[in-house]
């Protein structure tokens, strides 16, 4: 074999390498990707079927329902547009609670968005960034702003 095609074998193999390694790391990083959408977005069908996901609003004041005995619970998430129904099965964070802002990661299944994990608020002046832009264009009602007589 001439030294040409040596280097012409190792320029190959490199350029293969380098393709294979983006390739798994394209295939790591999307993953791990996992986009945001609010209930009305999940209402108008632009969730991609059968993938996790963030939903995020806030939960609707008087929708959480426990089961005695277990850790099921089931509540609403709104943007004040669209509802959608959230079931979660593991313990809830300290500051879940009616009418604060919650960023839940899971999966729809029939129409429900089954979580497997809980976000809350750190605090009252807080709200995860993507609620926040989602409430931007669907301002709440003034029965559902804390403070509003």
């Amino acid at each position: 074999m001439m030294a040409r095609h040596k280097r012409m074998v190792v320029v190959a193999c490199i350029v293969a390498g380098v393709g294979l390694a983006a390739f798994l790391a394209m295939q790591a990083f999307r993953a791990n990707v996992m986009f945001f959408f609010d209930p009305s977005q999940v209402a108008a069908g632009e969730v991609p079927a059968g993938e996790r996901f963030r939903l995020g609003g806030m939960v609707v004041k008087g929708s959480i329902e426990k089961t005695p005995g277990t850790l099921d619970v089931h509540f609403l998430v709104t943007d004040y547009k669209h509802t959608v129904p959230v079931t979660y099965s593991k313990i809830l964070p300290d500051l879940f609670r009616d009418g604060q802002g919650v960023v839940a990661h899971g999966t729809m299944q029939a129409g429900v968005f089954v979580a497997d994990e809980v976000l809350a608020k750190h605090d009252e002046k807080y709200m995860p960034p993507e609620v926040a832009r989602s409430l931007k264009d669907n301002p709440p009602p003034p029965e559902a702003t804390p403070g509003a007589t």
